[in-house]
């Protein structure tokens, strides 16, 4: 009871679709969207995707916080040291390429799944192990889950949004990445510093309170995952892959959902067949993209290099800016070093702890430097005769061109490394404490560094907002260049920060400003690409940051401690150029989901 000429179902063969005919699937489900309403529905997935997306923002935020703490108390050296940072966004760059793509196979919800159901195993396995190599291997696999979590998330949402909608609640979506960097923050400065917060098994194992904080920030990826158990699939997907019924499914419970928390149970689904191109003919197809792949190939890669340009700066700066901090920090501490020369020292017990001093030519004979600390504390052109150490730590201290002659050492962490050009001459090391000694009690900088980035972490909230109520109003690319400039010029004036509220101030500024263009590219991207590519379109752009992220953290790594002249310059250069780049991509403001 049907005209055959109107409906066009699942299992008949029509040829190969015409440019025409996918646009009228377009609008044919904007259409739809657009009965189905705007509702319950969406905002409940908006929350589970919100939380998948706030995994993301507290991995990259993991990073910053745990590196200096994890790489002290595995005893890596200085030459092992940012191979942390680097490793996890190397992992998340594959990740994004991979699961983007993948998405667009499979489904954007059983790919959304399995990613975060690896991110969370590894990342709650990594809070356990001992060894670097293998935290570095369980953080890289981390990061190759979460990775697919902004590509996918992004994706998944759009095609649940009619046109209208969409701009202002994928600008609200991203307010959750925030929310995850405010989250981690939160819970680096309640936990990290809490030294007591810890076990041991043994010297052998440690269980120090960074672990815990690891635990702690793999909580929003579980919840995450047991959420998108209740979610469906994207019905988008569904029609593009022609599963008539399944996508007749979900876009009627979106509607019922909607309709009853109106408090409209009664309103009927007026949609009883979705007209649909058959899938294209592999052979055809094969045959129509043979004719110039070359071609293809290059349009996609310039596209997604045109959307990876603004977004490249982020993320190197926001791993890099902690750094700034603490070397501000460390260049106080270190103006305040106490100078001691030519002292001679007998027959004295040390059993308090000394701290940012350095003895030059000093002579130390029958002494006793008993349960004591060394915290960054230099003995150079010493000599210790006939002492005795015993249950000494020692942070950042060392032995420089010292002679050490009939001296025992027990239950120290005095050992070879702490020894440069140094002569031991018959002494003794008996018992020594093995692993680093790590202890935040005395860290003068770990509250403040958290605290400063919970900061900045929240004032991207104004940003937030405003992308939010303007995404469609003032446009896509309005907002993007618009951002991108003035984030520019703020990260410029970081150059002219010279003290630790300045930097702070100007950290406010920058991320409150840049957020609108990182907001506005999400956007773009999720409709700029067709649905059966905007996974690895997404993918691609998202991989393509985490590309830089991994070139800023040792780029900038690198040159936080001798200028900041250069890190500033290039990422302020790569946020103006980045904005004029942007200005090229399409205006999407008025499309429909392809």
């Amino acid at each position: 009871g049907h005209d055959d000429e109107d409906e066009i179902y699942e299992g008949e063969y029509q040829g190969v679709p015409h440019e025409a005919e996918e646009e009228e699937l377009a609008q044919q489900y904007e259409l739809i969207i657009q009965e189905c309403g705007h509702g319950r529905f969406q905002w409940q997935l908006f929350l589970v995707l919100g939380l998948a997306l706030m995994s993301d923002g507290v991995e990259v935020f993991v990073v910053g916080f745990v590196l200096p703490s994890a790489e002290t108390d595995m005893c890596v050296p200085n030459s092992g040291a940012g191979w942390l940072g680097s490793i996890v966004y190397l992992g998340m760059m594959v990740g994004a390429f991979f699961w983007g793509g993948l998405s667009d196979k499979v489904g954007r919800r059983q790919c959304l799944l399995v990613c975060m159901s690896v991110n969370g195993f590894f990342a709650f396995l990594s809070s356990f192990v001992q060894g670097y190599s293998t935290f570095l291997f369980c953080r890289m696999l981390s990061g190759f889950g979460i990775g697919g979590a902004v590509p996918i998330v992004f994706s998944y949402f759009a095609e649940f949004l009619a046109r209208e909608k969409r701009g202002e609640h994928l600008s609200w979506l991203c307010m959750f990445w925030m929310i995850g960097g405010i989250y981690a923050s939160a819970m680096a400065w309640a936990i990290i510093p809490h030294y007591g917060w810890s076990f041991s098994m043994g010297s052998a194992y440690q269980f120090h309170s960074w672990r815990v904080f690891v635990v702690v920030c793999a909580l929003p990826c579980v919840c995450a995952v047991v959420a998108l158990t209740f979610m469906p699939e994207s019905p988008r997907y569904y029609l593009e892959m022609g599963k008539h019924d399944e996508a007749w499914m979900v876009l009627k419970q979106i509607h019922d959902t909607n309709m009853r928390a109106r408090g409209e149970p009664e309103k009927v689904f007026t949609v009883n067949r979705i007209k649909i191109p058959k899938q294209l003919d592999e052979l055809v197809e094969m045959q129509s993209e043979s004719a110039n792949p070359a071609a293809k190939v290059l349009f996609q890669a310039s596209r997604g290099a045109e959307l990876f340009c603004p977004a490249c700066r982020y993320y190197g700066l926001s791993v890099w800016f902690p750094d700034v901090i603490k070397h501000l920090q460390a260049d106080e501490y270190a103006s305040r070093v106490k100078n001691h020369r030519n002292e001679r020292i007998e027959d004295f017990t040390f059993n308090f702890t000394l701290e940012n001093q350095v003895h030059s030519n000093g002579l130390f004979i029958n002494d006793r430097f008993v349960s004591m600390k060394f915290k960054s504390v230099t003995f150079k052109d010493s000599t210790f005769q006939n002492c005795y150490f015993e249950d000494v730590t020692s942070l950042g201290s060392f032995f420089k061109n010292c002679t050490i002659v009939d001296t025992f050492f027990y239950n120290t962490d005095i050992d070879d490394s702490k020894f440069i050009g140094s002569s031991v001459i018959n002494s003794t090391f008996a018992h020594n404490k093995t692993g680093c000694q790590i202890t935040f009690d005395d860290d003068y900088s770990a509250y403040w560094v958290y605290f400063i980035n919970f900061l900045g972490t929240l004032a991207v909230l104004p940003g937030n907002i405003v992308s939010a109520l303007l995404m469609d109003k003032v446009g896509r690319l309005s907002m993007l260049g618009g951002s991108m400039v003035l984030s520019g010029i703020s990260c410029f004036f970081l150059w002219f920060g010279t003290s630790e509220s300045m930097m702070i101030a100007m950290l406010c500024l920058y991320n409150g400003l840049s957020i609108s263009a990182w907001n506005s590219l999400d956007v773009v991207t999720a409709e700029l690409y067709p649905t059966d590519r905007r996974g690895t379109g997404f993918g691609f752009c998202n991989a393509m940051c985490k590309l830089a992220a991994v070139l800023g953290n040792l780029i900038f790594g690198s040159l936080v401690g001798i200028t900041k002249a250069i890190p500033i310059l290039l990422a302020s250069s790569v946020l103006v150029c980045g904005g004029l780049v942007g200005l090229r991509l399409p205006d999407t403001r008025a499309n429909v989901l392809m």
